[in-house]
């Protein structure tokens, strides 16, 4: 049997505290405005925190929007006066934190840059080291929206990809069951009740939340067909011709992964730094070389490159998609661009030939 937990509402706040004894908390944080929304903050006694979907996935708990890799100084050498002495510093930071009431989608995005990250060619010792401090507590979801579309691609409302508690509402309350020996651990410290009598209501709760999901579309064909399109401009600038290239759709992403590297400098004996920081292969400027030539100039070429590299090539290096079915990409799109038309289009468009 499994390691079940039990906290009251009234209870989240003391689990809270706990957890922040020796861990840096994100927690959502609602943000009003006029146009509402729900980011993750560190915690702290005394703050407000909803549970609510966030607004923006906390993947800067492995992901930071920008970091520093390596600071350096160079300074002449004074025994030998034409030459340089540099000294590096590329120690990754990693503090233990635990993502509290994230949900699913948003878990199995920490599993997707997990592979790349730590499971490539080369492995990131940055990202490694922060993914390692990190504990991930989801809130499953008790119902669906009709942006979310999880079980397309091989999810669904309590996945437990990428987490290592999974926290379900009943309507007294809420269970907390480990999924990783991680979680075991953690759960097993806490002051919560036991609640291995609860399994049972868990798994009926669960089941109700897919009651509530759109239709599901079958993608099996997604990665071949998506493929077949790549040098059918046509298709592609039908697709994307409301786009903005606002870069919205991967900001928003809990499974985006490009990023840009700039220099920072001062002079001879003052320090300097590398830099990483978030970028998006929608941007104009993405692919531009400093030649001035562009691959990917049209923004129908970057949309391409973008379902392409979720649906087809990523999938034929991983094994899984890379798109989590969150729904962000299509609730914050300025021009309501809906990514599982274009996949659904291009499995269509194959059909038909």
């Amino acid at each position: 049997m499994g390691t079940f937990r039990f906290a009251k509402s009234s209870d989240l706040p003391a689990l809270l505290a706990f957890l922040a004894k020796e861990n840096r908390v994100l927690v959502p944080v609602a943000k009003p405005g006029t146009k509402p929304s729900v980011v993750f903050e560190p915690w702290h006694e005394g703050l407000a925190f909803t549970l609510d979907k966030a607004t923006v996935p906390a993947k800067e708990a492995v992901l930071p929007q920008t970091e520093t890799l390596v600071t350096y100084t160079k300074t002449r050498n004074p025994e030998e006066p034409d030459k340089f002495l540099l000294k590096l510093d590329d120690t990754p930071e990693a503090t233990p934190t635990v993502v509290f009431a994230t949900r699913s989608c948003d878990a199995r995005g920490y599993a997707t840059l997990d592979r790349p990250f730590m499971n490539g060619l080369y492995k990131d010792p940055y990202y490694t080291a922060r993914r390692n401090s990190l504990t991930v507590i989801t809130l499953t979801c008790n119902s669906g929206c009709n942006t979310c579309f999880c079980h397309w691609v091989g999810a669904g409302p309590s996945s437990p990809e990428g987490s290592d508690v999974l926290m379900t509402e009943l309507n007294d309350g809420f269970v907390l069951q480990a999924v990783t020996d991680k979680g075991k651990a953690l759960l097993e410290a806490s002051p919560l009740a036991d609640a291995a009598d609860r399994e049972a209501d868990v798994m009926e709760t669960r089941k109700k939340a897919w009651q509530t999901l759109i239709a599901k579309e079958d993608l099996k064909y997604a990665p071949d067909r998506v493929l077949e399109r790549f040098t059918d401009m046509d298709f592609w600038t039908r697709e994307t011709d409301r786009c903005l290239s606002c870069g919205a759709c991967t900001y928003f992403c809990p499974s985006c992964y490009c990023f840009n590297m700039t220099d920072e400098g001062s002079g001879m004996g003052k320090p300097g730094r590398r830099l990483r920081s978030w970028d998006n292969c929608m941007s104009s400027l993405f692919t531009r070389e400093a030649s001035g030539h562009n691959p990917r100039a049209a923004k129908a070429e970057r949309m391409r490159q973008r379902v392409t590299h979720k649906f087809a090539t990523y999938p034929e290096n991983w094994g899984a998609f890379s798109c989590m079915g969150c729904g962000r990409c299509i609730s914050n799109c300025p021009a309501r661009i809906d990514i599982r038309r274009i996949v659904l289009d291009a499995i269509e468009y194959g059909t038909k030939e």
